[in-house]
């Protein structure tokens, strides 16, 4: 974590930062621009170094698409600090969703596709990615892990269904399997069935990679039209749980 404190222990840094979470997925061009707006005077080098800082601590990752480089924020190891250092000392959820940014980052993938997501979300996690696949598509597992309990039921193949269903046994998040590549990818159609009525249906992507003795576990959001901030925070939450239970043997509770 030492690196997230002095990525944020930098007022420029934290204003790039800021400038990320008002819009998300800027080039260096666009954050150069906006950095000018606020009244700083940076070079697009120094602007750079910065950059790289972000990156190093996890805090900002960047997606080359195109002849563009665009860079995203990533919430998991504010969200690692919150659980840390602050949900301890304040026991405050109202303080944790101040604290919390906006989740969005872009990772290269092999999606086909020209459109940029809406927000990505990545974490790596200590573990193989058997036990991480087996996680994601074993319902009992599952619960276990979910912040809300939920469990999955789906047949795992291309064209059947993935439903998550409250400990109640109502329907949570249903969604179709429209790409499955074992360990590797999921894709799947986004529909939730919370409030007083179904939302808009979405996209999202789960991409595992082994990096040593861990797992990247990257989650990539696209076409959504509502309700973003409560969506993201889902994930964060969500990811943070799935770590938690592969790492410790223990999901997350968060306070409601």
């Amino acid at each position: 974590m030492d690196t997230v404190f002095k990525a944020l222990s930098d007022e420029t840094r934290r204003t790039m930062l800021d400038l990320l979470h008002q819009k998300d997925g800027q080039t260096l061009s666009e954050l150069d621009q906006a950095i000018a707006r606020h009244g700083t005077d940076m070079t697009r080098f120094g602007i750079m170094k910065h950059l790289k800082v972000l990156e190093a601590a996890g805090l900002v990752i960047s997606r080359k698409q195109g002849r563009f480089k665009y860079h995203h924020l990533n919430a998991i190891p504010l969200q690692e600090v919150v659980e840390r250092w602050v949900d301890p000392l304040i026991q405050s959820p109202m303080a944790q969703a101040a604290i919390a940014l906006k989740v969005k980052l872009e990772k290269e993938t092999a999606m086909q596709t020209q459109k940029k997501p809406d927000f990505v979300m990545q974490t790596y996690i200590k573990t193989s990615k058997e036990r991480l696949w087996e996680a994601l598509m074993d319902g009992e597992l599952s619960a276990q892990y979910h912040f809300l309990g939920a469990s999955v039921k789906t047949a795992g193949e291309k064209g059947s269904r993935y439903d998550q269903y409250r400990p109640d046994g109502s329907l949570m998040l249903g969604g179709e399997i429209l790409d499955c590549v074992p360990m590797e990818r999921l894709e799947l159609t986004f529909e939730p069935h919370w409030g007083e009525k179904p939302g808009a249906v979405s996209r999202y992507v789960y991409e595992i990679e082994q990096q040593g003795n861990a797992c990247s576990l990257t989650i990539l959001h696209y076409d959504l039209v509502e309700d973003l901030e409560g969506v993201s925070d889902g994930w964060a939450r969500h990811a943070s749980s799935l770590k938690s239970f592969l790492e410790t043997g223990s999901g997350l509770t968060f306070a409601a």
